[in-house]
C-alpha cells in the first residue's frame, strides 16, 4: 500500500484549511452579524475539530484569518480602482469605496472594524492605511493638505468606519447616503483645500506639509539618511 507524497498532503491540508476558511466566511455572511459558532464552521466544512486546530489554532485564530480573507477582498477592489488625476476626487473615490464595501459584505466588515482588540491591527490593515497615505501624499505633492497626511489618514479612517459601522447598524434598515458625503466632505474641508481656494502654499506649515511629501517620494535620490532625518524633524516643527 502506498504512502501519500509530501505534496500530495500538503494539497490535502491547503484544501481542509481553505474549507474551513470559505465555511466560515459563508456563515459570517449569512449570520446576520449573530455570532457563529465553531460546531456550525466544522459541519460547514465538513471537518473535524483537530483539523480546525491544526489549521488556526483556535477561534479566535480562525475568524483573525477571516477578517485577512476579507480584507484580501476589499483590497483586492482597491487595487483596481483607477487613479484619477484630481488626487481630492481620487480621495473621494476611495472613501466612497470603502463605504460600499462595508455595506455589501457587513458581516465581514464588522467583524474587521467592529471587533477591534487595543494595539492590535491585522496586517491587511496596514496595506490599506499604505495606500490612504499613498493618496493623501499625492494631495500633499500638490499643495493642497492642510495636516500632515499621517494626521489625515487618522482622520479619515475614524471618520470613514464611524460612518460605515453606523450604516451598517442602523435599526431602520436604510442607507442614508448623504451620511456619508457629507462626512466625507467635512473630513475633506478639515484637511484639504480646493484648488484655487487659498492653498497652503501661502503658509509655513502648508509649505512644509508639500516638501515633507516630495522628500517621502524624491528625496531619497537626493539627501543621505541622515540629512533626511534632520529635515523631516525641522518640518515636522513647522506642520504645527
Amino acid at each position: 500500500m502506498s504512502t501519500p507524497t509530501k505534496d500530495a498532503k500538503e494539497a490535502k491540508d491547503t484544501s481542509a484549511r481553505e474549507r474551513i476558511l470559505r465555511a466560515a466566511a459563508k456563515l459570517l455572511a449569512e449570520s446576520g452579524g449573530e455570532p457563529v459558532s465553531t460546531r456550525a464552521v466544522l459541519a460547514e466544512a465538513g471537518v473535524r475539530a483537530p483539523t480546525l486546530y491544526h489549521h488556526f489554532g483556535d477561534k479566535q485564530g480562525l475568524f483573525d484569518a477571516v477578517v485577512a480573507h476579507g480584507f484580501a477582498q476589499y483590497l483586492a477592489a482597491k487595487r483596481e480602482l483607477p487613479v484619477i488625476d484630481d488626487p481630492l476626487d481620487n480621495l473621494r473615490q476611495g472613501w466612497d469605496n470603502h463605504v460600499e464595501f462595508g455595506l455589501t459584505n457587513p458581516a465581514f466588515y464588522v467583524l474587521m472594524y467592529g471587533s477591534a482588540r487595543p494595539g492590535v491591527r491585522p496586517p491587511a490593515a496596514e496595506e490599506a492605511y499604505r495606500l490612504l497615505l499613498e493618496s493623501l501624499e499625492r494631495v500633499a505633492r500638490a499643495g493642497l493638505l492642510r495636516v500632515p497626511p499621517e494626521q489625515a489618514a487618522r482622520m479619515a479612517i475614524a471618520a470613514g468606519v464611524g460612518v460605515t459601522l453606523t450604516l451598517i447598524t442602523d435599526p431602520s434598515g436604510s442607507v442614508d447616503s448623504d451620511l456619508s458625503v457629507r462626512t466625507r466632505e467635512a473630513v475633506l474641508a478639515a484637511t484639504t483645500v480646493q484648488p484655487g481656494g487659498g492653498t497652503p502654499e501661502s503658509s509655513l506649515p502648508g509649505l512644509a506639509i508639500s516638501l515633507g511629501a516630495a522628500l517621502s517620494q524624491d528625496g531619497a535620490h537626493v539627501l543621505s539618511p541622515g540629512e533626511q532625518a534632520l529635515l523631516r524633524e525641522w518640518l515636522q516643527r513647522l506642520e504645527s
